[in-house]
């Protein structure tokens, strides 16, 4: 990655990998991409459906004239080659429920101030409802947003898990799924003092919930699942009988003092 923000190497040699090999198995439709800033720092916050979603949200951003740089999971940068390609490519290591998560969210807020597009999945996991629909939300991109006031733009999506399910290790490239990828309008979030992030967070997934059901043609359903009051672990297959993890429980800095 360039000391400007712009691409490094990794990432122009992956896009001209990926995106060809994108449409080869999948077919795509993407709306709403005016309401992406053109230039300037902001948060793309989208629901997490599968393993393979981050592909074309990336390919939908990129096609929008952005490079992206997501929030992703240490354990993805805990591999050998994976992991520096991540990092040349600019991503930002979140070490999840625990007490390091803060910096990932301190080199998110930098991204933004230095006038980048900053990727958070608010759920910090792939969705636990059964039917797929967005669960409650961590409160970091609401964080983020409250210390640099940059847009914040929900992008809803939905089609990545008919290409690989949850968890799925084999993608079903024969079926050429239609990804379906939509933008709304930058979101108007309440500048309160001091700052109920919790409400601001809900604000954020109801906005991304209404996305998903305009995608899917439905009604949102009126529960949320939420993974703190369950016993589902909290990150992982939640197929796999493990218990909860005794790290922190949200992604929230140390020494902030903002309601939680």
């Amino acid at each position: 990655m360039g000391a400007d923000g712009s691409p490094g190497a990794t990432y122009s040699v992956a896009r001209a990998i990926l995106r060809p090999t994108l449409r080869l198995v999948s077919r795509r439709t993407w709306l709403g991409q005016e309401n992406i800033p053109r230039s300037g720092g902001c948060v793309v916050v989208s629901n997490h459906l599968s393993h393979a979603d981050p592909f074309p949200l990336a390919d939908f951003l990129d096609d929008a004239g952005r490079h992206p740089r997501f929030l992703g999971k240490a354990e993805l940068f805990d591999v050998r080659v994976l992991g520096s390609l991540l990092r040349d490519a600019g991503q930002i290591r979140v070490q999840r429920e625990s007490e390091h998560a803060g910096s990932a969210l301190a080199a998110a807020v930098d991204a933004v101030r230095r006038g980048e597009c900053v990727v958070i999945y608010p759920e910090g996991t792939l969705t636990r409802d059964p039917r797929l629909w967005p669960m409650a939300g961590k409160t970091g991109a609401a964080r983020v947003w409250w210390q640099t006031r940059c847009p914040v733009i929900p992008v809803a999506q939905w089609g990545p898990q008919e290409l690989l399910a949850p968890y799925g290790r084999v993608p079903r490239v024969w079926r050429r799924p239609v990804l379906r990828v939509s933008a709304g309008e930058p979101l108007s979030l309440t500048d309160d003092e001091p700052p109920d992030y919790r409400q601001l967070t809900a604000s954020i997934m109801r906005s991304l919930s209404k996305g998903v059901a305009s995608l899917r043609g439905e009604e949102a359903p009126t529960s949320v699942v939420d993974p703190r009051a369950s016993e589902l672990p909290r990150t992982g297959n939640p197929r796999k009988n493990r218990p909860h993890s005794e790290s922190g429980p949200e992604d929230v800095p140390p020494g902030d003092q903002g309601r939680s």
